[in-house]
């Protein structure tokens, strides 16, 4: 299915019935990375997969920016008119969704994976990676990860909603 967000075609897959759940994928992923999860998890809930702008079948953007990507997600949550929703997000999804539950009171539940609050909070080595992999593609995905999030401890602050964040212990984001 598709919706449009803030002149943005998105696309989304909803199945099953029941509580919602919303997955979001990480930079470069779609919402096919969840298709086991979404295929278990829609026994006994009502799953969104949702491709982020500029990733899977939702539209290009000019520029790509997390807060631009959580202002979709506050749109979806009220075009839809979704309430207490479960939200796992894995990487950029995870940063999208703090960004969102920082804007919204519909998220019920946030479970964020291997999510950084700077660029710096992500491995090093990693961050040298992406470098390059910039200097040769200019992808604007990667330059994302490069120059955002900037999120503050006080703005992570004003989230209330109960929030899970989740790392692993080879994790990519530094603890």
């Amino acid at each position: 299915m598709y919706i449009q967000l803030n002149s943005q075609v998105i696309c989304y897959e909803k199945t099953g019935e029941g509580t919602p759940v919303i997955l979001i994928h990480g930079n470069k992923g779609d919402h096919h990375t969840f298709d086991e999860l979404i295929e278990t998890m829609s026994m006994d809930h009502t799953v969104y997969g949702m491709d982020t702008r500029g990733h899977g079948e939702s539209a290009t953007p000019k520029a790509y920016h997390y807060s631009d990507m959580a202002d979709d997600m506050v749109a979806f949550l009220e075009q839809l008119d979704l309430k207490d929703v479960v939200y796992f997000g894995h990487s950029d999804g995870a940063i999208i969704g703090l960004l969102t539950a920082m804007r919204t009171d519909r998220i019920g539940l946030l479970l964020a994976g291997s999510a950084n609050m700077t660029p710096q909070g992500a491995a090093a080595w990693l961050r040298l990676a992406l470098r390059g992999i910039y200097a040769i593609t200019k992808s604007p995905k990667m330059r994302l990860m490069l120059t955002e999030p900037n999120i503050t401890v006080e703005e992570l602050a004003t989230i209330t909603t109960p929030t899970v964040v989740i790392a692993g212990s080879k994790d990519l984001i530094d603890e």
